[in-house]
């Protein structure tokens, strides 16, 4: 009998034998029908069929193939493989950045979540997207150990005009950081002004940087130098109900921001 690691091999080494398996574990289909689906030849499906056979991972019904119930359980298993190293390759230039200490989600619901580094012509690509999130958001709540000058800047007008619901918690070195300047701190001050804005601040700090911007959560990754090296992004319900969560939780151990401390 071969073993686990062999029967992996055997899968992996064709494209046309994880379809076909996947295929037949989805339903009933004849040969006619698997040639047309996958494009293999007649000669190649009576191969990988006779093989998937003889390890009793399909039967033949008539005129149709089907999976059994262990054929099932393996492209289950080999098509959760396959999503597991897709979504490691998309993540592994980023992973050292990744929050994953404060991320209490599968790591494969970022599958489908944009990354964005910085390059050579867009050194600030990161914070670009985050920006264009903001200009086009009707609500904003964010957690962050940090408050980036040009994103208090366009949620003070987006909130000041009216067109924009903001709620934030924030480190107070963020709040500091901004306060030490006479021209952010204005913009603060203003923000805090602004009829649907809040803003607490937590004491003990935050130590990450997350952006609810309506359905999309975005997280911004530095390194410990406090370098932007990417941003992560995605839509999906685990990661926002994380992200939600986690809101909530550094909303409840914070305290309101008051305008009038930023001058003390």
């Amino acid at each position: 009998m071969e073993s686990a690691l062999e029967e992996i091999e055997f899968l992996a080494l064709s494209a046309n034998r994880v379809e076909v398996l996947g295929l037949l574990a989805e339903g009933r289909h004849t040969r006619n029908e698997l040639a047309a689906a996958t494009g293999a030849s007649q000669a190649t499906l009576g191969r990988i069929l006779g093989d998937f056979e003889d390890r009793s991972w399909i039967r033949h019904d008539g005129s149709e193939y089907v999976a059994t119930a262990t054929g099932r359980l393996v492209a289950a298993g080999f098509t959760d493989l396959q999503e597991i190293l897709e979504t490691e390759q998309k993540l592994r230039d980023i992973v050292d950045y990744l929050p994953t200490h404060a991320m209490d989600f599968d790591l494969r619901r970022l599958s489908d979540a944009t990354i964005t580094v910085p390059s050579a012509t867009r050194p600030n690509a990161p914070l670009s997207r985050l920006l264009d999130f903001i200009r086009d958001g009707d609500d904003v709540r964010t957690f962050s150990h940090t408050f980036n000058g040009q994103t208090l800047r366009v949620v003070r007008e987006r909130v000041t005009a009216g067109d924009q619901r903001f709620r934030g918690v924030f480190g107070r070195s963020a709040i500091d950081a901004l306060a030490d300047e006479s021209e952010l701190r204005d913009q603060l001050e203003a923000l805090l002004e602004a009829e649907d804005a809040e803003i607490r601040v937590r004491e003990e700090g935050v130590p990450i940087a997350i952006m609810i911007v309506d359905d999309v959560v975005y997280l911004l990754l530095r390194d410990e130098n406090g370098i932007l090296r990417a941003s992560v992004d995605t839509e999906d319900d685990a990661v926002r109900s994380w992200a939600e969560d986690s809101l909530d939780h550094y909303w409840r151990t914070a305290t309101p921001l008051e305008g009038e401390t930023l001058s003390d």
